[in-house]
């Protein structure tokens, strides 16, 4: 396939949430790099600025820092106007904000279900409302990045309500990829793997309060573990992870998977749905 020519994207805007730390300064940086002003928004502030004044100093781009809690549909949208007022515009949103919960299916409860569908799916529904109107008021190269998970291509046990959650982001995704195709904005569904980033303990510290503290057990790990080992390549740095995903972003790819050794588990899946299709088509 030939590669896309590249736009000129210094100049442009990218708005990446979860962007004080792991992937999301990664994302910051992959575009700072380009020569991109950068919001980064996450719901620890100094952590955001923190990343914020390390593009502006380290890589000269303008950027601005904001504490935002995509759980809360009023400081999204305070996010989508502060990006406005100080940079003007988006021309790439990354909607990367995730938590993480482990647990068998049975021993989650309702709170820890509501918590992970508000911010992962929620989260994800209210970034784009309130950020497609400054991609719709710009023109030429715009894209959409939705983080899921590799974990959507090869489930793995106790993380159930993590993966459900990011299902619904790959769903909502494809649809919003294919109403915005006519408009020119192409969405990618970014398919990270197993990091050294901090997530889980991130995902601890921005758990309310109200539903008391994160329980993560060894056992529960080790059943996860056992279930899907860790193969060579599957835990890498983050600015590793998307090494390829400008590339895939130029090309209007649908996909971007970042690393990791699950593409068996993947083939035997499609397998199985590619033989569901062919016993329906049986007489």
């Amino acid at each position: 396939m030939r590669a896309a020519a590249k736009p000129e994207l210094a100049g442009r805007i990218a708005v990446i949430t979860g962007g004080g730390s792991g992937l999301g300064a990664a994302l910051g940086r992959l575009f700072a790099r380009e020569g991109m002003a950068v919001a980064t928004l996450d719901i620890d502030e100094e952590a955001a600025r923190r990343a914020a004044a390390a593009l502006a100093s380290e890589l000269g781009v303008r950027a601005t820092a904001l504490r935002v809690d995509v759980g809360d549909a009023e400081s999204v949208a305070a996010a989508a106007r502060h990006v406005a007022a100080t940079l003007g515009g988006c021309d790439v949103l990354c909607a990367n904000v995730g938590v993480q919960q482990f647990g068998a299916i049975d021993a989650l409860s309702e709170d820890d279900w509501r918590w992970l569908l508000e911010v992962n799916v929620l989260g994800t529904v209210r970034t784009v409302r309130e950020f497609l109107p400054l991609l719709r008021a710009r023109s030429g190269w715009r894209r959409i990045v939705l983080t899921a998970s590799t974990s959507v291509l090869a489930p793995a046990v106790r993380l159930g309500a993590y993966q459900a959650s990011k299902f619904a982001v790959m769903g909502f995704g494809e649809t919003l990829r294919e109403e915005l195709a006519p408009e020119g904005i192409g969405v990618t569904l970014l398919f990270p793997g197993g990091m050294t980033t901090r997530h889980l303990q991130s995902s601890a510290s921005a758990r309310p309060a109200a539903l008391g503290a994160s329980a993560l057990r060894q056992e529960d790990v080790a059943a996860m573990l056992a279930h899907r080992p860790v193969g060579e390549g599957d835990m890498v740095s983050p600015d590793h992870a998307i090494r390829n995903l400008l590339a895939d972003l130029i090309a209007d790819a649908p996909y971007s998977v970042t690393h990791g050794s699950h593409r068996t588990v993947y083939e035997q899946r499609r397998a199985a749905l590619d033989a569901a299709h062919d016993r329906m088509e049986e007489p």
